[in-house]
């Protein structure tokens, strides 16, 4: 479901990496969107990625951004530290490589 909200905000063409928390259930609506070259999908293991999971989000978002994409989703499975990460992607050095736009909630997320 949160792949597929990812799917539908897709640009056409455009740099775009997608840091994934967690594996699909099943197949993804990402799975096609693989192939292009235009774009990149990272996982990392689910967990909390704010706490025991920092260190793995951050290196993994650094390889991300080192692609300089112009576009950067990142889906948590849990949205209960939302405001963690919001806090840690703007400090430094992200502060400086980010600029945050609303959430993408699903439905009946709060």
């Amino acid at each position: 479901m949160r792949e597929q909200k990812i799917a539908d905000h897709l640009p056409q063409e455009s740099d775009t990496a997608i840091l994934i928390e967690g594996l699909p259930y099943g197949s993804s609506a990402l799975d096609g969107k693989a192939d292009r070259e235009d774009v990149y999908i990272a996982r990392i293991a689910p967990g909390c990625i704010c706490c025991s999971g920092n260190l793995t989000m951050r290196v993994t978002l650094n390889r991300l951004l080192r692609r300089k994409p112009g576009r950067l989703f990142i889906s948590l499975a849990n949205a209960e530290h939302l405001a963690s990460i919001r806090a840690f992607l703007t400090a430094p050095p992200y502060d400086q490589l980010l600029d945050l736009t609303e959430d993408i909630m699903l439905q009946g997320t709060p």
